[in-house]
């Protein structure tokens, strides 16, 4: 009996341990100006946009919770390689997204300018007077 109380607990650990990379990508994203999340993939996803534009998607349909994020080709390689809680993005295009999992041996500070880095990508390509921060300047001071 108390062995299975301990692997529940354990089991129970683990989940919150796992919901931990989501739920700071989610708190950074909700920090970034003109950044909206809605359901558009279905109620299993949550799509977070900035000017109708994608740059994180969040889900467990993979049996985990995930936080999929928009990369520079160059830096998603180098990030894929130097850790193993980064992998190719789930169902997008492989060299331009990535996927961090859970798994604990990605830094809260990381996941937040991965997520800040994610959405400058997609602020840059909007036209000037849609871009709610400038990219050349936003976030990217604070490294």
């Amino acid at each position: 009996m108390q062995e299975k109380m301990a692997q529940d607990e354990t089991a129970q650990d683990a989940t919150v341990f796992d919901e931990r990379v989501q739920q700071q990508a989610r708190a950074r994203a909700q920090e970034l100006p003109g950044a909206g999340v809605g359901h558009s993939f279905g109620p299993e996803w949550d799509v977070y946009k900035v000017k109708g534009k994608v740059f994180m998607l969040m889900t467990a349909v993979t049996g985990e919770p995930i936080v999929i994020l928009k990369a520079d080709p160059q830096d998603a390689k180098a990030l894929r390689s130097e850790h193993e809680d980064i992998t190719a993005g789930y169902h997008m295009n492989k060299q331009h997204w990535i996927t961090v999992h859970p798994g604990g041996s990605i830094d809260p500070s990381l996941i937040d300018d991965l997520v800040t880095e994610s959405y400058l990508l997609v602020v840059e390509k909007l036209p000037r007077p849609q871009r709610p921060v400038d990219p050349a300047a936003f976030g990217r001071g604070e490294r």
